[in-house]
């Protein structure tokens, strides 16, 4: 009995001193392969060969506003040219009326077309409710003129301005814009949705004569009403 326990605790013995060898074995480094040599090699070559080249272009340093010093802005603003002083405002004045005053517009008159009164002023257009019976390029003659007014006079009608008349020539005649006319009772069901276009006629003021044998009216000098 006591050799069969030797024999059996040897056998252990040996499986164990086995296996930890077996262990060993399969835990050892492995060796790295032939080519990793040369691997290494090419890639320091490679660095190398990047770190020696040269840059392209030179690097310039960023400029920025705020980095600016006060004389590179200096150099950098071109110098200001000074403004000749204004004229004064009554001058500014007489220039803006001379320049704004035209051939044929220094004359103006109030004219009455229908039940509706009118600004007219020679070489500008108006539009007026339809004439009846006008066409395009017929001439027509404006005789209920209330008021001329020129630079230095003025002739006020009473209620019209004798033997003054406007002279005009038709150009177009047409419709105003859409007017919605929109109709409705409540509870009953009606809706009524209407437009309307008015007829006009646009007319070209030509002329504006026969006002100078009229009474007129001294227009005061600006310096007396300034006064």
């Amino acid at each position: 009995m006591a050799s069969l326990l030797g024999s059996v605790a040897a056998f252990t013995t040996l499986s164990c001193t086995a296996r930890i060898h077996n262990l060993a074995i399969f835990r050892e480094p492995r060796q790295q392969p032939s080519h990793s040599f040369h691997s290494n090699r090419c890639s320091a070559l490679c660095s190398s060969a990047f770190l020696s080249l040269r840059p392209l272009f030179s690097p310039v340093p960023l400029r920025s506003s705020r980095w600016n010093t006060p004389a590179a802005e200096a150099e950098d603003v071109p110098p200001v040219e000074e403004s000749p002083a204004p004229d004064p405002v009554e001058a500014q004045i007489e220039a803006a009326a001379a320049s704004s005053t035209r051939k044929g517009e220094d004359v103006f008159a109030v004219v009455m077309i229908g039940s509706r009164q009118y600004i007219v002023i020679p070489g500008r257009f108006i539009y007026t409710q339809r004439l009846k019976g006008a066409d395009v390029n017929d001439k027509v003659i404006l005789s209920k003129v209330l008021l001329v007014g020129t630079p230095k006079k003025a002739y006020i009608g009473q209620p019209v301005v004798t033997n003054a008349v406007v002279h005009a020539v038709v150009e177009e005649q047409g419709l105003d814009k859409k007017v919605i006319v929109f109709k409705y009772k409540k509870k009953k069901n009606y809706r009524r949705n209407i437009g309307h276009r008015q007829p006009n006629t646009r007319i070209r003021i030509t002329g504006i004569s026969g006002y100078e044998e009229y009474p007129a009216d001294t227009m005061p000098e600006p310096e007396a009403v300034a006064a």
